[in-house]
């Protein structure tokens, strides 16, 4: 699975793997693809250090990416209790009130309240890339499309290749006169953050938009045939997430949200602002049903949303209260059927690949062995 982008950056496959756990990340780079490590959970920099100095001890000096989530306008002044602030009462209610329907317990007098999506914010992504700077990474990617021009021309003077996702051809035009190298074309079936076009579409649309740029498939990828058709499309490689939650090196903290995951068809998903404020991808739960129940307060827009649910999504995992317990996954679940090893989930995907290139060599009359036509007239 090797692509024009794959031999640039050194790596064996052309598999591009975000995960917010190191050994997932390493894993990946191990295995033959490019790790990428998701950043938005470092509030503090030296747990982000401590996390690439791991990488750089197991990554076997492969290369590794860094997933930033940054605004592309800068805003200043602005700090985490001016948001707090606006956040209204009424809300807080709502949130109080579906604990204690569920009888979700408080977490311990002094207890941090966990991963807050806080990320988002300018001071605390740039001090993220202070840190990263300092390390080898090969890959700087946004989750919320082109950074400033100012830490692209950083990247840039580091060797760092930027990407950017986008869920239409009209971002991924914006993000190419940004200057970034890489469009991460990100279609409706993906976990997390994503737009309204299926991957089917958007992929072509993105590549057409910024030829040459390379561009990278994602959402609702998880098999060698699914690569193979990504690579049809035009794309350079693909950009996989969810796959990676249930591999054996994923640290979720909670067997409850592995065994929800696991039993998890394709159709148990769905796009809800109740985590961020904007659409998301994720396990559908008592908890999105809440959230999109006409009858409630309706969601916040971000980053207000976030800071808003932060401690109770915290309380909920702690607990594992099954009604309301989910995770960003994309549709791609209903294949994640059984724990596997991070280099086992390669296996399969190289495996599935080169099944799917015979297929249609077959069907154009070419000798899979070999990519030769044995039709006459044929190849």
């Amino acid at each position: 699975m090797q692509t024009e982008l794959s031999n640039r950056l050194g790596v064996e496959h052309a598999v591009f793997g975000f995960t917010p756990f190191p050994a997932v990340a390493a894993a990946i780079s191990r295995a033959g693809g490019l790790g990428v490590l998701g950043a938005v959970r470092y509030t503090a920099p030296d747990d982000l250090a401590r996390d690439l100095d791991w990488m750089q001890e197991h990554t076997g000096g492969r290369p590794y990416g860094l997933d930033v989530v940054m605004p592309a306008k800068k805003v200043e002044g602005v700090t985490e209790a001016d948001v707090e602030a606006m956040i209204p009462e009424g809300h807080r209610q709502f949130v109080r009130d579906t604990l204690a329907k569920h009888g979700v317990p408080d977490l311990a007098e002094g207890e941090a309240s966990g991963w807050r999506i806080t990320g988002w914010m300018e001071e605390v992504a740039r001090n993220q890339l202070d840190v990263a700077f300092d390390y080898p990474i090969a890959l700087l990617a946004n989750a919320l499309g082109s950074p400033p021009a100012d830490v692209i021309a950083r990247a840039h003077d580091r060797g760092v290749l930027v990407a950017a996702l986008a869920g239409s051809a009209r971002h991924a035009r914006k993000h190419a006169d940004a200057g970034i190298d890489i469009v991460v074309a990100q279609g409706y079936e993906a976990g997390g953050h994503t737009g309204e076009i299926a991957s089917m579409v958007l992929t072509p649309d993105v590549v057409d938009a910024v030829d040459p740029l390379p561009v990278l498939a994602a959402g609702g990828i998880g098999s060698g045939a699914q690569v193979a058709a990504a690579l049809a499309l035009g794309a350079q490689g693909v950009w996989l997430g969810s796959v990676w939650l249930t591999t054996t090196e994923a640290d979720l903290h909670s067997p409850a949200l592995t065994r929800k995951l696991l039993a998890a068809g394709s159709g148990d998903t769905v796009r809800s602002r109740a985590l961020t404020g904007k659409p998301a991808r994720q396990l559908r739960t008592e908890w999105t049903d809440s959230w999109d129940d006409p009858s409630g307060p309706g969601t916040l827009p971000m980053p207000l949303q976030g800071l808003l649910v932060a401690e109770a999504v915290s309380r909920i995992q702690k607990y594992e209260v099954d009604p309301l317990l989910g995770t960003p996954v994309g549709q791609i679940v209903g294949r994640m059927n059984s724990e596997r090893s991070v280099q086992e989930v390669f296996d399969d995907l190289t495996r599935g690949f080169e099944q799917a290139i015979d297929r249609v060599n077959r069907i154009a009359g070419r000798d899979p062995r070999t990519g030769q036509g044995d039709r006459p007239g044929r190849g």
